[in-house]
């Protein structure tokens, strides 16, 4: 049964789309399966923004395939890891989660480079082009730690 990772933001546009495009890019896909979620429901149904569409496909990777959805207390279940992008996302998803086996799924994703620090992932939708860029910089990182622990604990 393959490893489920759960990447989410705000709209699921922007960065979890970027997340799950470059993990599952790190990952062998027969034995890992990244998604991606959003904790509002204004993008449902559509593809990521045309700009996480360029710098993915800058960077090789194809994500205009995606489409946004809503987080729902059934990803708990579906799951086996969820990242969340920022601290805001982090209570808005810890606010579903029906208990502690649940919750102990959830982190913000750039713990795994700043370890307790509860560091944000800038929202680059609202920012100039280099957001999104610098959005994609720091995703790539993380997600090359992220990728290393999982292959290491799963093999």
């Amino acid at each position: 049964m393959p490893v489920k990772i759960l990447m989410v933001c705000l709209g699921n546009i922007c960065r979890s789309p970027l997340a799950e495009g470059i993990l599952q890019s790190k990952l062998p896909r027969n034995q890992f399966i990244v998604d991606s979620a959003g904790t509002g429901d204004w993008h449902v149904g559509r593809q990521p923004d045309s700009r996480s569409i360029a710098i993915a496909k800058s960077k090789g990777l194809d994500i205009s395939r995606q489409r946004g959805r809503l987080f729902t207390a059934k990803d708990f279940e579906t799951n086996d890891y969820i990242f969340v992008m920022d601290n805001s996302n982090y209570k808005d998803v810890m606010r579903l989660a029906p208990n502690a086996e649940a919750k102990s799924k959830v982190s913000l994703i750039l713990n795994e480079l700043f370890p307790d620090e509860n560091v944000d992932v800038p929202d680059p939708y609202f920012g100039l082009e280099d957001g999104f860029s610098n959005v994609y910089g720091m995703l790539d990182e993380v997600c090359e730690i992220i990728a290393e622990k999982l292959i290491a604990k799963h093999q």
